[in-house]
């Protein structure tokens, strides 16, 4: 395609496509309109496949799984006016979820745009507090204009950027048609010798209880086994964010899981926490954090500090931060540190029994028992979605990943209805690993369309729905606040027919047994199966 573009006549589309392929992107995910007709035949024709969703927010969520699933941009598709403006959830989710998600709408023509006015928006104004920028693309400078808006995606921190283009435009030809391919950027080698980490390491050396806090963005950069490595050699247990469980093995005895978000395993960990005279934040964005993990501990200069960018926060402060690749960083202070014992008195191991002692199962039935078997089917390389609600604190919580990236959430955004189009994103990106939604009742219903979308992708996801008939954690709110409920009961949807409605496999289930079979069942089928796990709201109580 790059070498057609560049010796013929070609659209302005061909050399959006190209410029977009170039980078890595395979996949568009969207709802078309008669504005991005042209744009969806050039990305076909470029081998990006359109894939249809039912509302535009999802396929935000679904680009979001594949870009996550396979390290390239996502690509988001949408039309003018309201389609647009049905995508704003997605958009504002992937900003604070820092996923690199080119967004391509279409426009009225320039020509009638100034008189025209049905469905004119001012789309670069919509989107400006989301996205990194906003750019139309015009005839002279289409490829350059995507490659520039493709490097600010991907920028750290990544995030959204957004793209018009009018169908008179996508249509022209070409009259300067350019590809333009990704640069190498080579960065300075960071060794163990390197003063910055000879820094790090001599803070370390000093403290006799480190310990490790680490997030998304390390996991994403794969810098897992670094800091397994260097936990090791110091002793220094690890507390993750829920995006970047799974950095170490979660099984492993210095592991001791994602924080954040319950406040049973929060008492633990930040009394850990003040019980450490280093922390060592590396990759660690507190976006995914609640208000008690405001400065974790006061003193500054207890914190040492690995990440690609500077914070734009005010969640804690470090004394000391290196701005460099995480995963090289983490290599060489891996190797610049002496091994050693540290912790003396095996707090950290008493910590890590406390946090497995409070999410112990403890019954037949409910969703401790569900999470259990989840975990077995899934096993170290399977992929999990969860949205948000009371299943997601308890799941991420009781949850043991094996490795990085196996657990897909909206963690910074915390929107609902997330779980289904991220595994729909992930699946699409890698057709051959098994993927699971785990979803409470009341964001299937917000998003049950997307089964549509499941459907015809032909992809075999096992849906797994908590059924418990209500909005459960706004529930223990209103409980917790002394109130009455209100607004938080769901009738008894009967997903498992809704689910055969769709082409799918469907199934209520209301036993381990039952449930540990249609896991084992899902599993040979060529089309989706929804699991309903049906259990009383209060099995929540005093879970996280």
């Amino acid at each position: 395609m790059p070498d057609e573009i560049r010796t013929t006549p070609a659209r302005v589309v061909e050399a959006v496509a190209a410029t977009l392929h170039a980078y890595g992107v395979r996949h568009a995910f969207g709802m078309p309109g008669g504005e991005v007709v042209t744009l969806i035949d050039g990305l076909e024709k470029a081998g990006i496949a359109f894939h249809l969703a039912r509302h535009e927010t999802a396929a935000a969520s679904m680009a979001a799984g594949a870009s996550l699933t396979t390290g390239t941009p996502g690509l988001l598709v949408t039309t003018v006016g309201p389609g647009l403006a049905n995508a704003v959830n997605g958009i504002a989710d992937a900003a604070q979820e820092h996923v690199p998600l080119v967004v391509i709408s279409g426009i009225v023509d320039r020509a009638t745009r100034a008189r025209y006015t049905h469905q004119v928006i001012d789309h670069a104004q919509l989107l400006r507090p989301l996205v990194k920028a906003s750019f139309e693309i015009e005839c002279e400078s289409a490829g350059p204009t995507v490659a520039r808006a493709l490097a600010l995606a991907l920028t750290e921190p990544m995030g959204p950027v957004h793209l018009d283009l009018s169908p008179a435009v996508a249509a022209m030809i070409d009259p300067n048609p350019r590809v333009i391919t990704p640069t190498t950027v080579l960065t300075p080698a960071v060794g163990a010798a390197d003063p910055s980490i000879l820094i790090l390491a001599e803070h370390l050396a000093k403290a006799e209880r480190p310990l490790i806090l680490a997030g998304f963005e390390a996991a994403r950069a794969d810098a897992g086994p670094h800091i397994l490595r260097l936990a090791e050699a110091i002793g220094a247990p690890v507390v993750t964010t829920y995006k970047g469980k799974g950095l170490i093995p979660e099984s492993h005895p210095l592991a001791l899981g994602g924080a954040g978000l319950s406040p049973l395993a929060d008492a633990i960990m930040l009394d850990l926490m003040r019980r450490a005279d280093l922390i060592l934040m590396i990759g660690y964005d507190p976006i995914e954090m609640r208000l008690g993990w405001l400065d974790p501990v006061i003193d500054s200069d207890r914190i040492l500090e690995i990440t690609n960018a500077a914070p734009d926060h005010a969640m804690h402060h470090a004394a000391n931060r290196l701005l460099a690749n995480t995963a090289a960083a983490t290599a060489a202070l891996a190797a610049a540190v002496e091994p050693r014992q540290s912790w003396p008195d095996g707090e950290h191991l008493s910590a890590r029994d406390r946090v497995a002692a409070t999410f112990a199962t403890r019954s037949d039935w409910g969703p401790h028992v569900i999470i259990d078997l989840l975990n077995e089917a899934a096993g170290a390389d399977g992929l999990v979605t969860v949205d948000s609600g009371a299943h997601r604190i308890l799941l991420s919580q009781k949850w043991i990943a094996e490795r990085p990236l196996s657990l897909l959430q909206s963690a910074g955004f915390c929107t609902m209805a997330a779980a289904l189009p991220l595994a729909i994103g992930a699946k699409v990106a890698d057709p051959e690993r098994r993927v699971f939604a785990v979803m409470g009742d009341g964001g299937l219903e917000m998003g049950i369309g997307e089964l549509a979308t499941l459907r015809d992708n032909g992809h075999p996801v096992t849906v797994v729905v908590f059924q418990d008939q209500s909005l459960a954690l706004i529930a223990l709110k209103q409980s917790s606040a002394g109130l009455a409920f209100a607004g938080v009961s769901l009738g008894e949807t009967d997903f498992a027919t809704i689910a055969m409605g769709f082409g799918g496999h469907g199934v209520r289930v209301e036993t381990a047994d039952d449930l540990r079979r249609e896991l084992a069942a899902a599993d040979g089928r060529a089309n989706f199966t929804l699991i309903s796990c049906k259990f009383d709201a209060d099995a929540y109580e005093n879970a996280f």
